[in-house]
């Protein structure tokens, strides 16, 4: 539990002692049960069994494929990688149609393939993917669309899956953030030709490191589980191209761990979500953003839009002022993908035209919440930025002059 810092001065961007002695993150590891998972780890050490398929990993895909509602999941060494391998599996090429709002692991594993990511806008009010901007940019050398379920929230799936149909695409979805989440009473992992989870630390259920690619298509699933294994269908036999992209034991014993605590840790993010918007509600500026109560949410990421003609301060300003305080917020998915390299150096004839996403880039913010935040935690921010926007022209002052991408990068 981190707790506040007794202090008589005012704020720390003006000097003065941080609120937090200890940082809030945003995605500090959840911690399962320990004892639970040293045995399991001296099951694994006695068993000498570490890696290539053993017996925790197979427990462990079956359990993210019952929850998942799936038939077929490979566990894979991390998210990227099984976003590599689901792109080839699925035989990609050419150029694929993906949103630029995103971690850029989602662009780079098409990339890295030697596939051309092709930057698509997103809809302002749910940050997702835009179906209609999806269909404009299709050419003749698309080959797939791979959309993102952007906080949890599940990407406009029947749409997507209609365009895909009428053009003969393939259709893929990172749903790194989104285990656990739901679209009509479906869990995610069913949708499109094939999912890729993530595992890694910052998610709420994670195996430390680790991914996974869940589908009901059993040759897809083949196909992903030959090539994680350099393509080896058997000893000393090799049958395709591959890399080494499994999970190892070990993660898989810190994935299992996590599902006997994963509903406790729901609990809590959704005890969480609840505590924010009490205390952002009466503040002018800061909108939550809403979700659709009907669908299953994981509620590990508390996302803002700053309205910098409301607030008095725009997003980057607030982050400055929190992070000195030790409260680690973000911005994401901050400026971009195709404002990096190596897609900047490399856009389009008339360059990448993609005004939703610059401003909504512009303009997220994310707060801390998880298992390491209290509800207490949560009140003192409240506070914290209320006095924050009470002094926005102090503020402002003390933050002049510096750069605000080494000012968020401090810490």
């Amino acid at each position: 539990m981190s707790t506040p810092v007794d202090t008589t001065a005012h704020l720390a961007v003006l000097g003065a002692v941080p609120r937090f002695a200890r940082p809030l993150h945003v995605g500090a590891p959840n911690i399962g049960d320990r004892e639970r998972l040293l045995q399991r780890i001296g099951t694994i050490l006695d068993t000498r069994r570490l890696s290539n398929f053993g017996p925790m990993v197979r427990q462990f895909e079956e359990t993210v494929a019952r929850y998942a509602g799936v038939n077929h999941c490979v566990a894979m060494c991390n998210g990227t990688v099984a976003l590599e391998i689901g792109a080839r599996a699925l035989e990609l090429s050419g150029e694929v149609i993906v949103p630029a709002f995103t971690f850029v692991a989602t662009a780079h594993a098409l990339a890295w393939q030697g596939i051309r990511p092709v930057f698509c806008d997103i809809d302002p009010r749910t940050h997702l993917i835009d179906p209609d901007r999806v269909e404009a940019l299709i050419t003749p050398r698309t080959t797939g669309i791979l959309a993102v379920h952007l906080w949890g929230r599940v990407a406009p799936v029947e749409r997507l899956r209609a365009i895909a149909d009428r053009h003969g695409l393939k259709l893929m979805f990172d749903a790194a953030h989104a285990f656990g989440c739901s679209h009509k009473e479906r869990p995610v992992g069913g949708f499109g030709d094939l999912e890729v989870f993530s595992f890694h630390a910052t998610k709420f259920m994670n195996s430390a490191e680790g991914g996974a690619i869940v589908t009901n298509d059993p040759e897809l699933a083949r196909r992903a589980r030959l090539m994680s294994n350099f393509g080896f269908t058997g000893l000393d036999r090799v049958e395709a191209l591959g890399v080494n992209g499994k999970m190892s034991e070990l993660a898989a014993a810190v994935g299992l761990n996590s599902f006997e605590s994963m509903d406790a840790w729901l609990e809590v993010n959704r005890r969480n979500m609840d505590a924010w918007r009490r205390v952002l509600a009466p503040l002018p500026g800061i909108d939550l953003i809403p979700w659709n109560d009907g669908d299953m949410h994981n509620h590990q990421y508390v996302v803002c839009e700053v309205d910098a003609s409301r607030a008095g301060l725009g997003r980057d300003e607030l982050v400055a002022a929190l992070r000195a305080e030790n409260v680690l917020a973000r911005r994401y998915f901050y400026p971009g993908c195709h404002r990096m390299e190596p897609y900047r150096s490399h856009p389009p004839q008339g360059g990448w035209r993609l005004p939703v996403t610059e401003s909504v880039a512009a303009r997220v913010m994310v707060l801390p919440t998880g298992t390491a935040v209290t509800e207490r935690d949560i009140a003192e921010v409240g506070a914290l930025l209320e006095d924050i926007l009470d002094h926005a022209d102090t503020v402002r002052a003390a933050l002049a002059g510096r750069d605000p991408g080494q000012a968020l990068e401090a810490q």
